[in-house]
């Protein structure tokens, strides 16, 4: 089912900012046992997104009410998919005049190839693109996404899962859907993302976690050099939650002593 502010339907006019310009935001938000993951850290990127965006924010209360009715389909694990435009209006680039917010919900079924890269881990790929640095539209997760559909082409083409993306000063990113973390000796590093790239809410709620266990980590612009050194290597967002990376290209990983505390600590919450 799809839902356009509240009304189920299967379409937006063609007029809508969403099609015509990609002005909006989303977000992908896990649910189980009949629980919406996270909810608060959601609501937080998206009402940060919609005012560096200027759209006039949603009846939250209200999108709340409707997610929290859907998530009951799901007693073990399922998705819930909120995308915010601004509707239609403006003239050309302009938004002026436009202000009749779009808010589309949608849900569907765990992927549940995560339960296994969960258990046994991944590979990843190095991308050979690069992802611009764009500082007005870091962080948020909006809806001109073309970076990350030619990227999983090239994904897809060299037959990896997933694969690390570096910016154009060749500074690591992220991958093509999730953050990335790892641990060298007693700390963990996770890349900047004021110039790139997307503030994944299960980072967040990693660094959280970390500030919690007064664990030592760093926030900064690293090359692919330093990630490859790390003892060991973990990639997150919101529906996967934790995964492991076994190898990126040759290099390989064994350990999994922060992947296990976080772990154990996501799941004791």
């Amino acid at each position: 089912m799809i839902s356009v502010n509240g009304c189920e339907q299967q379409m937006l006019a063609i007029t809508d900012r969403a099609t015509q310009y990609g002005d909006g935001c989303f977000t992908t938000m896990l649910v189980e046992q009949q629980c919406v993951q996270l909810w608060s850290l959601h609501l937080a990127r998206f009402e940060i997104s919609l005012q560096r965006l200027a759209i006039a924010a949603p009846d939250w209360q209200q999108v709340y009410t409707e997610v929290m009715a859907l998530a009951l389909l799901y007693p073990y694990r399922g998705g819930i998919k909120i995308l915010v435009s601004r509707g239609s209006g403006g003239r050309g680039y302009s938004p002026t005049g436009c202000s009749d917010t779009q808010v589309i919900i949608s849900h569907f079924e765990w992927p549940s190839h995560y339960q296994q890269w969960q258990q046994q881990g991944i590979i990843l790929g190095v991308c050979q693109q690069r992802m611009g640095n764009s500082p007005m539209l870091a962080g948020m997760k909006h809806l001109n996404r073309l970076e990350q559909v030619l990227l999983k082409q090239e994904i897809e083409t060299a037959g990896w899962v997933d694969a690390i993306v570096l910016d154009c000063n060749d500074r690591v990113i992220e991958t093509s859907v999730a953050n990335l973390f790892w641990r060298q000796g007693n700390t963990v590093y996770t890349p900047a993302l004021q110039r790139a790239g997307v503030a994944g809410v299960m980072r967040q709620h990693v660094l959280d976690i970390l500030d919690k266990l007064n664990y030592d980590y760093q926030v900064g612009d690293f090359d692919l050099d330093t990630l490859l050194a790390a003892d060991e290597v973990f990639i997150t967002n919101a529906l996967m939650a934790l995964v492991p990376v076994n190898q990126i290209h040759t290099t390989q990983y064994c350990e999994r002593t922060m992947f296990k505390t976080l772990w154990k600590r996501l799941h004791s919450c």
